[in-house]
Order: C-alpha cells, then structure tokens, then sequence
C-alpha cells in the first residue's frame, strides 16, 4: 500500500506494471475479451491519447475510434514498451500527470485493472487494504455503477459494505425501483460488482 509520500495510483499502477511484466501479453484477465496486451494497451491509450476520452466515457458512437486506436496500440508496440508506459503513465504535460487528477482519476481505475489481472490468474486470493483505500472504493462505487450495475440491472439497486456496522453510512441505495437488488461486500467487492466484474467479486447478491 502507498506511503505517505506515494499516491494510491502510483503504487497500483506500479504492482499492475509489475504482473503484466511477468506474465506477459496473452495471459487471460477479468474484462471480457482481453488478454493482457489488450488490458495494457487500453491503459496506454487512456494515458496518452486525449482523443479516445470520449469513447470511454460516453461511449456511442465515440466507442468506435476508442477501440480502433486501442487496437492498434497493442498491435504496433512491443510487449516491453507496452508495460513501460503504463508503468511511465501519461507525459507531464497531460491533466492526466498532474498529481491532483492522478489521485482523482486513476486511484480506483489502477486498483480495479490490478485486480482484473490478480483475479484472472489461479490461486489468486483477496488483498487486506487499509480502511482508507476501502472508504476510497467505497466513494467511487456510485460512478462506477452508471456505466454498469445501473445499464444492466432491472428495478431499484442497493449497496452495503460489510466492514462497517450496518446504519446509513455502511448503505447506498443507487437507485429506487422494484425488485429490489442488494449487493454486499467489502467496498472493492462492491466496487467490482458493479462495474461489471460478476464472476470475480466476492460478494452476497439478493433480490426482493
């Protein structure tokens, strides 16, 4: 986990550098359809090329050219330049490098795609994180739900950590509506559920 003097982002971008480098491009990861070059490949272009943002954030018709560009991003580089980027991050004249946005923009994003490569491997087993790093991922669960939970899942959605004694703030509800689902978990299980890693989130599902 970071030091005082080291970002949430840093290290977890640092330790996902590290696992792609030893596993190298093809091994299988938790986002449908990627291996790891792919997964790399996606990092490096959200790192450097402004223009895909669109795409990954609005996605539509702007989806396309995100895809394109990380397409050819993983075809055109060597396995080793891949991994240096991400490991490098973005230049520092990009809002990305600048350390109020990394610690806004990539904390949560760099811990998710560490774990989508972690869990994808066998034997993997789930990490103890400092309750700060849980109260961040607990932060982030409402913006990763709307591209994920909320397009996917029918009726009202609830979420609740586990980590804490239950009462208001150990609960979320994401949106009203019946049935109603209630996910539990520690916030990073939450946080994975809902942002479409179902398989690989260890979490209680109910729905009344």
């Amino acid at each position: 986990m970071p030091s005082p003097a080291e970002s949430l982002s840093q290290s977890e971008r640092a330790a996902l550098a590290d696992l792609l480098e030893e596993l190298g491009p093809d091994q299988p990861t938790c986002c449908e359809g990627w291996r790891t070059r792919d997964l790399a490949a996606h990092l490096v272009v959200r790192d450097r090329r402004p223009d895909s943002m669109p795409g990954l954030v609005l996605g539509g018709p702007f989806a396309a050219w995100t895809d394109r560009v990380r397409s050819r991003a993983g075809r055109t580089r060597m396995w080793a330049q891949l991994v240096h980027e991400v490991r490098s991050g973005p230049g520092g004249w990009l809002p990305g490098a600048w350390p109020a946005l990394d610690r806004a923009m990539n904390g949560a994003e760099m811990l998710v795609h560490h774990e989508d490569v972690r869990r994808a491997q066998p034997d993997w087993a789930p990490r103890e994180l400092p309750a700060e790093v849980q109260d961040r991922m607990w932060r982030a669960v409402p913006l990763m739900a709307r591209g994920g939970a909320l397009r996917r899942t029918a009726g009202g959605l609830v979420v609740r950590r586990t980590d804490r004694p239950a009462g208001d703030s150990s609960q979320r509800r994401l949106r009203e509506g019946r049935p109603t689902t209630t996910v539990a978990g520690e916030p990073l299980e939450v946080l994975l559920w809902v942002s479409g890693r179902t398989d690989a989130a260890r979490v209680e599902v109910s729905t009344a």
